[in-house]
Order: C-alpha cells, then sequence, then structure tokens
C-alpha cells in the first residue's frame, strides 16, 4: 500500500508588496536609529525576495482607509494595532484562504468528492478562533459532519510536516481514508516599526500564503504526477533553544531570532538528515546531490546558501527553494508546500525521482521528509523511493562538508549587516 500525496495547491491574498517600496517605508519611519534604518535596508535589500503577497490590503502605499489601522498612507505612518485587532483580522482573513485552498485542492482530484474526505488537518501559527478553520472547511465545502478535525497551532515554519506526516499515519491506519491537510498564514498581521534586528529581520521576510494539500492510500490510479509520501523525522539539534522563538505580546506575535541560527543549521544539518536518509540506503550511499529533488524551507537566503553549500548541492537544486522565496517570501508552515508544488510541476525526467524535503522552526527543531514523484502512478505497484543511480562515497560527513566559506569567515559573517536578513528559518 502506497500513501500519496494526490495535490497540491497554493492560494495568496491579492496584495502584492513590492520589497523595494516596502523598504522604503520602512526605513523612514520616525524613530529609527541611523543602525536602524542601515538594518532596515541591509535587510530588505539582502533577502532575495522581489514581491511578498499580504492580507493587509492598506499595507500598500496606494491603498487609502478612512480609519488605518496597519498604516497610514496619507502619513506614511506605521501604525500598531493590539494583539486582538491583528488577530481578528486573522479570523476574517484567513478563513476565506483555508477554503480557496482546500477547495482547489479537492477539485484538483476528479476521482474523489468531497463526502469522500474523512479527515482534515489545518495548521497556523500566526492566529487563532474557534470554531476554527478546520470547522469552516467542513461546513464551506460541504463535507460530511463526521469528518475527523485536527488543527496544529503555534508550531512555526516546520508544521506542514508534522501534518503529513499525520495524514499518512491515518492512511496507513485506514487505507480507505482521504486527507485534507491545509495550512494558512498570515505572518504580515505581526510585522511593526522598531530598532530590533529581530523585528526588522520578520518585517523583510515574512508574508502570506496558504497550500493545500489531498493525501490517500485508495488505489486510484491517476495521469497526474503525484508524491508517494516516504518516510518523515524529527531531530532536535543540540543547541539553539533561545536562538528562535515565537511568542505572543501585546501588540502582535513577536519573533525572536538570532543571526547564528544560519551558523547552527550548518553546523547540524548532515547529522538532522543521517536518521531520514538511513530509511532509504541507497540514497545513504551516495552524494547527497544524488537526490534529483531538494525541497527546503526558504527561511531565509543565507539558510539557502548554508544548506546548499553543506550539501553541495547544484543551483539547478535550489531553483524551487529561490523561486518561492524571491516571489512570495518566507509564507511560514505554508512556504515549503508552495516548495513541493514547484518540484511537483517540473518536467519529470524519470518515471520515479527522489525528493528530500525539509524545514527549520523554534527548538531548533528539524524537519525532513522523503517523496518520490512518480509521474504515472499505478495503486499497485510500490514506491521505491530511490533515484535511479546512487554514487558510492557520501561528500560533505567529515565537518568541511563542502562548505568552503565557513572556515574562512563563518564566524564573522552572522554578524555582518548583509548577513542579517536571511538568518529566518
Amino acid at each position: 500500500m502506497t500513501v500519496t500525496l494526490r495535490a497540491l495547491e497554493t492560494a495568496v491574498p491579492s496584495t502584492i508588496l513590492i520589497q523595494e517600496q516596502a523598504r522604503d517605508v520602512f526605513a523612514a519611519q520616525p524613530g529609527l536609529t541611523r543602525l536602524g534604518q542601515r538594518l532596515v535596508r541591509a535587510c530588505f535589500d539582502g533577502a532575495a525576495i522581489d514581491t511578498r503577497h499580504t492580507a493587509v490590503s492598506e499595507l500598500t502605499t496606494s491603498s487609502r482607509s478612512e480609519d488605518p489601522m496597519f498604516y497610514d498612507a496619507g502619513t506614511g505612518l506605521l501604525l500598531n494595532p493590539t494583539t486582538k485587532e491583528r488577530n481578528d483580522l486573522f479570523a476574517a482573513e484567513a478563513t476565506p484562504l483555508f477554503i480557496e485552498a482546500a477547495a482547489k485542492a479537492l477539485a484538483a482530484c476528479p476521482e474523489l468528492t468531497a463526502g469522500d474526505v474523512t479527515h482534515v488537518v489545518t495548521v497556523s501559527c500566526t492566529g487563532f478562533f474557534n470554531p476554527g478553520p478546520d470547522y469552516k472547511i467542513v461546513r464551506a465545502l460541504g463535507l460530511k459532519p463526521s469528518v475527523q478535525r485536527y488543527h496544529l497551532g503555534f508550531m512555526g515554519c516546520y508544521a506542514a510536516f508534522p501534518a503529513l506526516r499525520a495524514a499518512k499515519a491515518f492512511c496507513d491506519a485506514d487505507p480507505d481514508a482521504v486527507v485534507l491537510v491545509v495550512s494558512v498564514e498570515l505572518c504580515s498581521l505581526h510585522v511593526r516599526t522598531s530598532n530590533d534586528p529581530d523585528t526588522i529581520m520578520g518585517s523583510s521576510l515574512f508574508a502570506d500564503g496558504a497550500a493545500a494539500a489531498v493525501v490517500s492510500a485508495r488505489e486510484l490510479p491517476t495521469e497526474r504526477p503525484v508524491l508517494a509520501m516516504d518516510h518523515f523525522e524529527t531531530v532536535l539539534t543540540p543547541v539553539g533553544e533561545d536562538s528562535m522563538a515565537w511568542n505572543i505580546g501585546d501588540h502582535g506575535f513577536e519573533m525572536v531570532l538570532d543571526s547564528y541560527v544560519p551558523k547552527i543549521i550548518d553546523e547540524h544539518i548532515t547529522g538532522a538528515l543521517e536518521p531520514l536518509l538511513a530509511t532509504a540506503p541507497k540514497l545513504a550511499a551516495g552524494a547527497y546531490s544524488d537526490i534529483p529533488h531538494w525541497a527546503i524551507h526558504p527561511g531565509g537566503r543565507s539558510i539557502l546558501d548554508k544548506v546548499q553549500a553543506k550539501l553541495e548541492l547544484s543551483a539547478e537544486q535550489l531553483i524551487p527553494a529561490r523561486e518561492t522565496l524571491r516571489n512570495y517570501g518566507n509564507m511560514s508552515s505554508a512556504t515549503v508546500m508552495f516548495v513541493l508544488k514547484h518540484i511537483l510541476e517540473q518536467p519529470a525526467k524519470q518515471a520515479s525521482e527522489a525528493i528530500c524535503a525539509m524545514a527549520f522552526g523554534p527548538g531548533l527543531t528539524v524537519e525532513t521528509a522523503l517523496f518520490t514523484k512518480l509521474s504515472t502512478f499505478d495503486a499497485g505497484a510500490p514506491a521505491t523511493g530511490r533515484p535511479a543511480s546512487a554514487a558510492t562515497g557520501r561528500t560533505g560527513d567529515n565537518g568541511d562538508g563542502g562548505d568552503g566559506g565557513d572556515n574562512g569567515d563563518g564566524g564573522n559573517h552572522a554578524g555582518r549587516l548583509s548577513a542579517v536578513p536571511a538568518g529566518h528559518a
């Protein structure tokens, strides 16, 4: 029996933020010190982001509101709403995105109907309300009232993996299960002006988006590419508990993010991959670059740079992650699903192609997964989780691991202004 991710769809709010325009707004805020202004420009310019989407329509310079809550375009001032005001907007704006993404994913599976769905798993770390998004999806899509509902809240950027892992477990336990996994993050609700480097970094990176997947083990052949869900692992790095956190303040949720995070990932990424690759000996025997596809959560440019260098991956293997960052920014838990969708939609070079996926979050937590992209799917044939060939001899396990930059200036690099914006995971 093969559990497959049969459809993966995304949705974003209609309001687009141009990175350069957003930078100029944040840099012009009163109360910024000279260092704060420099940090704003360095973070926004170094983030490798062109555009982001936001559910806060008044954040654009062209917006006009009689009673602005987040941004007064007339004065150019960023405002500071309370956590309640921000969360109320989350409930109003996240609900249609949850429903849109879920509806698109289900529509992409014509072999399934709303009545087939047995479980709904929703994910978000940027707001709360109850009855929650799981309830709203059931009502809006006409799912059976007996559908089992689960919500994963406040886990951070890696939460799509626990959600998908739960979906696989449901299908492993019940071969007839059909699980709808939906992630919506409205990170821009929590931006604010500040001289604090963590806050500035978040303002330069975070964005809003939604993604939904349909997971099932039902024997329903399809001509569309699907992802066989091979294995998931969780690893906590031995350091980093104080380097990344997500707290609730009086004026929104507050990010704690040390610029040392990319260095932590660089030092522990190979160890975090070991238990995952141990489940696929042929993959473990080869170089990391022998795995055709890498779905890496683009928490920031420096994160991607570190992973690429440490694992000696090609520029082509990082395209899905870098293009997602450039076009959408960091949408927390939804982001890696955008990356997986990019890979799923790439023209296939082989009938079966391995994908290694990973995301990072508070803890420091590293979530990893192995998928197999199947261009044509026969429900009776097991997925292999293997590339067509694998070279012998691992690279990158001996300390120098292909990350040539770290031995020279890695200690100082994390503290430079140019490195600050890319630290978020």
